[in-house]
């Protein structure tokens, strides 16, 4: 019988082959310990995320959550279903189109590319000196944070999102993390009422918002406008920081890929969403079922919690010929690349987190046409929800 404990060191450092375990023997799996379902199949877990009916995002994003009907931190909008999350939605949407977002390349390629230049070809830490700084540089600028106090914006969300093996719910550590993340936000909010810039925070804290069908509309307050922040700092810092990590391991495990995505620069936007697939940064999401529902002869009862496992998904081989196989050229197959959410939670800066992983492996192929990875120097993370590199070594191939 297979056992699947996302809180586990076999999980942290491989969940794949406990994946394909499960979506053959036990596509709705049961964990008794921590009283969860699992969905590991891609044509259950894509549907499930489009069905807030069904699943429901408003009872937190963890099973903890999910159990005590009580979310420990701040209110996001990931927890909310529609009509409330639709108009929380709006108040940023207009920030993260794709036009919008294409205007801003001249500035991403700048800082991505200052902060590669500070990094030695001869050996540096493809993650520690450069994918985790420039992520969070970029979307806390695009909020408003002053340049010296954006860096420490990832030190709290590290701490908040660390788990050690075995831990199901946030520690000490991470509520204190918080808890400084959130005091920092609401002063910051005190300052832009009282002096408006040109920022994310500002627009926020001017913007009006209809709460319900008959009401009028009404300004956000500081609580919720230090979710947003929150919400979109953690976001903005995490993901592309895990995807380039990921993506660094990957190519140096397919030298040949990388020499093809050299000659071939047409190829990185699908080389992009490959890793996208083949490492996802968010690895699940948790949802609470609203009603019974059954799946392949197994009944999921109603206010379960249940995990969507979207690292599994995207290696489902009835999915993706061949999904174990790490490949840029891969043929389309038609379904969405669900790695950035998929439905009305889908990721609200996946353009910008896209464009951020193009201009990063632009920029490291003039900076590492060949390149070695230090496998003893390999550090996975330990988080909830997500996958990927603390350290990843590199230095330049020799010649």
């Amino acid at each position: 019988m297979v056992l699947f404990d996302p809180f586990s060191d076999a999980y942290f450092d491989d969940p794949y082959p406990t994946y394909r375990r499960l979506r053959d023997e036990a596509p709705v799996h049961y964990n008794a310990d921590h009283d969860f379902y699992a969905l590991s199949r891609y044509d259950d877990v894509a549907p499930a995320q489009k069905d807030f009916a069904t699943y429901s995002s408003a009872y937190g994003v963890d099973v903890a959550s999910v159990h005590s009907g009580k979310w420990r931190g701040l209110p996001m909008m990931i927890m909310m279903d529609p009509p409330e999350h639709r108009r929380m939605r709006a108040l940023v949407n207009k920030v993260f189109t794709p036009r919008a977002i294409a205007d801003l390349e001249p500035m991403v390629r700048e800082t991505i590319g200052g902060f590669l230049a500070r990094c030695d070809p001869a050996g540096f830490d493809g993650v520690a000196d450069f994918a985790a700084l420039f992520p969070v540089e970029i979307i806390s600028r695009m909020l408003g944070i002053p340049e010296g106090e954006r860096q420490q914006i990832r030190h709290w969300l590290d701490a908040a999102l660390h788990r050690d093996p075995g831990e199901e719910e946030m520690g000490p550590a991470g509520e204190r993390a918080t808890a400084e993340m959130g005091a920092y936000f609401f002063d910051l909010i005190r300052r832009r009422r009282a002096d408006p810039r040109d920022d994310m925070i500002t627009r926020l804290v001017e913007a009006e918002v209809v709460r319900d069908d008959d009401g009028g509309p009404t300004r956000l307050d500081d609580l919720e406008i230090t979710s947003f922040l929150s919400l979109l700092g953690g976001a903005g810092a995490e993901t592309v920081t895990k995807l380039l990590g990921s993506a660094l391991v990957a190519f140096a495990d397919h030298p040949d890929q990388w020499a093809a995505l050299r000659e071939g620069r047409g190829r990185i936007p699908a080389a992009v969403e490959e890793v996208l697939r083949f490492e996802s940064p968010s690895q699940y999401n948790v949802r609470r079922s609203m009603r019974e529902v059954e799946l392949h002869g197994t009944a999921i009862p109603e206010g379960a919690a249940v995990m969507l496992l979207v690292g599994s998904a995207n290696r489902d081989e009835r999915a993706f010929d061949d999904p174990d196989r790490f490949d840029i050229d891969r043929p389309a197959t038609g379904r969405p690349n669900i790695g950035f959410g998929y439905g009305v939670h889908s990721c609200l800066g996946a353009a910008l987190a896209r464009m951020e992983s193009r201009v990063a492996l632009e920029l490291l192929l003039d900076r590492l046409p060949s390149y070695e990875v230090d496998r003893a120097g390999l550090r996975r993370v330990s988080m909830a929800n997500v996958a990927g590199y603390s350290s990843v070594p590199v230095r330049l191939a020799a010649a």
